[in-house]
């Protein structure tokens, strides 16, 4: 429906707050905002967009009598903080309606209309210059800065190659904060989280093909694109991750885990913790430092309730602080096992051990992507030559989340060289991966069975053998 058939259209006046003698702050707001939610839905994209200019940037008459007037309510109340939560809502109203309706050239032209050399022209008008100041201030916000994230999906193959820009290749992660942040507008947190969770997806199924026919580089006639920035070595990688124990193992160990743990005290759990999450990975030296740092931390962690029973809010709250001692402190710089871990070139190390947190508290995931874009924030402000090795990390923590979602799954095949066929064969520990093509494919099972790559935890009772994750008396 266009503006110019909204007189045909009765109950876009039903709200009638303006026979009220007055409008409060929240009535003036709520008026915006039941408007717009309305002809997001029946109006073509481009007309809302110009209608949001007229109200916001040009500050003229729209096809409701109501809007106008409700502005200048927010306007006379003087409070700049109430505006830019009235403008940042009515924003995120727009945009998780077009997200949802897949109509995503309009969220690009909503954060272009900003841009309007308008909001910058001087006037008398004091009501008029109290808005384009606030509009100015607003632009330069973090608050803008988010929403500007929701165009970056048209941005993202020109800024492959843009080594300034190398940040927006991760804004399913920078997009984490929006959403898990309560005192976000609703409509932003849910279109945050829509926009991330299809960012997300969209790298699975792009690896997902790329590993399939990457190989050969043609699928059903078309060139299929490294969804990575890690070159040919992005094969290896996968292979060497699957390979490692098996698909699902990891997902087994955390279940034994807290199988194990369950009935234990608190400070039991805690000794156990670095035990579990560096089972696997002890081979490798870096592996001590690790856990004297996190056992350090731990002892004192929460230490009030060491004796009590454990529960899944300290479980919770323990791999969240974990996560801190990983990544960032203070949620602003890089935390010295990060920059320990990595800096000696363990960034597959380091996203198992994360990986292996998220799934023993799965409710940890959001706050580690969370602090996952804290750190990309603070390494943006460098050059991409100078964070390469950081990049590199981002790159495998990728892929390490991507290999052990729930919807896809990985498995190597080996080819015989004779009969030209693909067949499966079980992985020694250290096989020759070169000789094994990537097979994925789709999960119907939340719960799959154990796999074969498993059967080193399995007794000749066929029940799992229990790794030593347990504190020792």
């Amino acid at each position: 429906m266009s503006r110019e058939a909204v007189s045909r259209y009765p109950s876009m006046e039903s709200n009638d707050y303006s026979s009220r003698p007055g409008l409060t702050l929240a009535q003036a707001q709520q008026v915006i905002y039941d408007f717009l939610l309305e002809i997001v839905k029946i109006w073509h994209p481009e007309d809302v967009l110009e209608e949001f200019r007229h109200l916001f940037i040009h500050h003229t008459d729209s096809v409701s009598s109501q809007t106008l007037p409700a502005l200048h309510v927010i306007l006379f109340a003087n409070d700049e903080q109430e505006f830019r939560n009235t403008i940042k809502r009515c924003c995120y109203i727009l945009v998780n309606n077009w997200e949802v309706a897949r109509q995503f050239d309009a969220i690009q032209a909503l954060v272009d209309i900003f841009s309007d050399p308008l909001i910058q022209r001087r006037t008398l008008s004091p009501t008029l210059k109290r808005l384009r100041n606030w509009l100015i201030r607003f632009t330069e916000s973090y608050d803008f800065e988010e929403l500007r994230l929701f165009a970056a999906r048209y941005a993202e193959e020109r800024t492959l190659n843009r080594p300034d820009e190398w940040a927006s290749r991760y804004t399913s992660y920078l997009l984490v904060p929006q959403y898990v942040n309560e005192a976000n507008p609703v409509e932003q947190r849910q279109a945050a989280r829509a926009l991330s969770r299809r960012l997300k997806e969209k790298f699975k199924y792009d690896l997902a093909m790329y590993t399939a026919y990457g190989q050969s580089g043609q699928a059903h006639g078309r060139t299929i694109q490294n969804p990575t920035v890690l070159g040919d070595s992005a094969l290896r990688l996968v292979k060497a991750i699957v390979a490692r124990r098996g698909e699902y193992s990891y997902k087994n160990l955390a279940r034994l885990f807290l199988a194990q743990v369950q009935g234990s005290s608190y400070g039991e759990f805690k000794v156990s913790l670095t035990c579990y999450l560096l089972y696997t990975v002890n081979s490798n030296p870096i592996s001590k430092q690790i856990q004297d740092y996190l056992d350090a931390r731990l002892v004192d962690l929460y230490a009030e309730f060491d004796p009590q029973p454990l529960d899944t809010s300290l479980v919770l709250r323990t791999c969240n602080r974990v996560v801190d001692y990983l990544m960032t402190e203070d949620q602003e710089q890089p935390s010295p096992l990060f920059s320990l871990v990595l800096s000696q070139g363990n960034a597959l190390t380091l996203a198992i051990i994360l990986l292996k947190l998220g799934l023993v508290s799965r409710h940890t995931l959001p706050y580690l992507e969370a602090r996952m874009a804290s750190l990309i924030r603070y390494y943006e402000q460098f050059p991409r030559s100078e964070c390469q090795w950081v990049i590199n990390f981002l790159e495998v923590f990728q892929i390490t989340f991507a290999i052990y979602g729930d919807n896809i799954e990985y498995n190597l095949v080996k080819v015989d060289p004779h009969a030209g066929e693909l067949k499966a064969e079980f992985l020694s520990e250290r096989p020759n991966v070169e000789a094994f093509r990537i097979f994925s494919q789709t999960l119907k099972h939340s719960y799959p069975k154990l796999s074969e790559a498993d059967e080193e935890f399995t007794g000749e009772d066929g029940l799992m053998e229990e790794p030593p994750f347990l504190a020792e008396d």
